[in-house]
Formats: C-alpha cells, structure tokens, sequence
C-alpha cells in the first residue's frame, strides 16, 4: 500500500484499526510514534547495487488507554513527514514490536488495516544456482513393481 492509497482510505474512515497476520488486532491504544523514509542501498547476491525507498510507519502501544488515534490526524502527520522527508508516493512498510520487532507490509481489507508478513527474495535469479523443481509422485499412484533403474521414480 502506498502513502497515497492510506490518505485515501483513512479520509473515508471514522477510525483506524491495525490486524496482525495471526488476525489479532493491535491494541487500539496504538500510537503511530514515527512516519518516515528508510532508503536502502545494498549490493544483491549477483553483485548489482541496489536501492529501495519506503515510508516506514512505527505502530507502539503504552499504557495510555484512553488514547486514540483518528484518522485525520494520522492524515495530517503523512502529510507533514511527505512535505518534510520529501517522501514521494513511497510504498508503506510498519514496524511493530510483539514478541520481537517485526517488519510488515500494509494492506487493506474494506475495514481495517492489515500488517502483511514480509517474504525474502533472492533478487538475482539468474545468478544463482537453484536446482529445478524435482518431480513430484504420489504413492499411491506407484505400483510395488513399477519402479526400475532408470525410471526416474526412485
């Protein structure tokens, strides 16, 4: 999700509610305590330099449970850091802390907010030297006598 694409759903919104992947929701005393822009510059494992941009969001929650943060004012704060940080329409990454900080992407299911687990890549496909899929059998489908030497089933 990108900084323009939350603007939009949270000026349709009367409140803002944040699920994590196991589909408990973040306690709704949440404040976002920053909005900013991490770059990312890295060489990947083929040896090309690399560069990422993204507005990174810093979902904590405290003791404060009274507190409640609405939609026009996390509004106001994307707004400041865009003019501010210069951020462009940058694509959003939340941090949040359970068990251990974690890193999520955000999206959006016509009522609240998701936190999307973050998947690894190798970005240098065609350097790498991943074997081919093997073929898969069912055993069932394998008679006692159907496998020979050579076959390509054992």
């Amino acid at each position: 999700m990108t900084l323009s694409e939350i603007k939009t759903i949270l000026k349709q919104s009367k409140t803002i509610s944040f699920a994590l992947p196991n589909g408990n929701l973040v306690p709704n005393h949440f404040h976002v305590t920053e909005v900013g822009k991490v770059t990312k510059d890295f060489i990947d494992c083929g040896g090309v330099r690399r560069s990422e941009v993204k507005a990174n969001f810093q979902l904590w929650e405290a003791d404060d449970y009274d507190h409640r943060l609405h939609p026009e004012k996390l509004v106001s704060i994307i707004e400041l850091a865009e003019k501010v940080l210069e951020l462009g329409d940058q694509v959003i990454e939340v941090e949040y802390q359970g068990d251990t900080i974690g890193k999520y992407d955000l999206a959006h299911d016509g009522s609240q907010f998701l936190l999307v687990a973050q998947k690894t890549a190798c970005l240098a496909q065609d350097q790498c030297v991943v074997p081919d899929d093997k073929p898969m059998f069912n055993l069932s489908d394998l008679t006692a006598n159907s496998c020979t030497p050579g076959g390509g089933c054992c």
